[in-house]
């Protein structure tokens, strides 16, 4: 193997003959740089914390992470900060498999049924604009301030990225693959199961993943709705008692959660798609 063939995260299998070579070699690891980057946000977060370039709200990381351990520790309305997570987390699920199971669905019918595209879509467009927050105080008046209100204002949210990738899915596959198979001796099934959805498959999974990450971007809007509990709620006090390091600890939590859940369905699509080009 030439010394060239190293890969972005490949093992060295030559040894370097000098100083720049190995500096090369190492910096070519993106490992290497994945923590290069943490590091130098983390050293401008605390320099600009330190000369209090945001004023006295932006706390060190340091602060950020003892607010984390007190949370741990010590319950904030009767929670600890696990059981505020499992929470959010509930109800993120719960309302991420309802999107998914609507809005994958109606993506497929639409593309796959130009009547039904044309009975629907004329809804659906009215509707894809509205952001979901505009729900809140509908969702208030038709379920109350419980748990249905906050998981129908998070479906809301996640619904639309299913819909709109399922759908351009369908209708963007290559039309030369239907020729391929149709030379072949293919019949109308096996174009659908064979090029068609699999064909489909990544842009429904992208459609997903963006889908995970409006659940979470809604969720905290979601618990505007007399919550006491959950991520949300540990923002919403941390702003209302002018605790930054409390905001900023909410805020990692729940990155650091979606991050988790979309390498889970990451992993998913490979195994789901394993002829999906890997641009990573």
């Amino acid at each position: 193997m030439s010394r060239e063939a190293l890969v972005n995260n490949g093992p060295i299998t030559e040894k370097p003959k000098n100083l720049g070579e190995l500096l090369t070699a190492i910096f070519k690891n993106v490992y290497v740089l994945y923590a290069i980057s943490i590091i130098c946000f983390l050293l401008l977060w605390d320099t600009m914390a330190v000369m209090k370039v945001l004023g006295r709200f932006l706390p060190r990381p340091v602060e950020v992470l003892y607010q984390l351990y007190d949370m741990l520790v010590n319950p904030l309305a009767g929670k600890t900060l696990m059981l505020h997570l499992w929470f959010s987390l509930r109800r993120v699920l719960i309302a991420f498999v309802i999107a998914v199971a609507i809005g994958v669905p109606i993506g497929l019918l639409m593309g796959f049924s130009p009547y039904f595209n044309a009975f629907f879509k004329p809804v659906f467009d009215l509707f894809k604009p509205m952001p979901p927050i505009a729900w809140i105080s509908l969702a208030i008046l038709w379920f109350g301030i419980g748990e249905t209100s906050k998981i129908f204002i998070i479906i809301i949210g996640a619904v639309v990225p299913c819909i709109i990738n399922s759908y351009n899915g369908i209708r963007l596959v290559d039309p030369e693959l239907y020729d391929c198979i149709r030379m072949l001796g293919g019949n109308q099934r096996q174009e659908v199961v064979e090029v068609t959805f699999p064909a489909a498959f990544p842009a429904i999974f992208a459609g997903i993943q963006i889908s995970l990450s409006m659940a979470w971007t809604t969720v905290l809007a979601a618990e505007l709705v007399g919550a006491r509990e959950g991520m949300g709620f540990i923002i919403i006090t941390g702003m209302n008692q002018s605790k930054p390091a409390m905001i900023i600890s909410g805020m990692v939590v729940i990155a650091l959660t979606a991050w988790a859940i979309s390498l889970v369905v990451t992993h998913l699509e490979r195994w789901v798609c394993p002829w999906k080009t890997n641009l990573e």
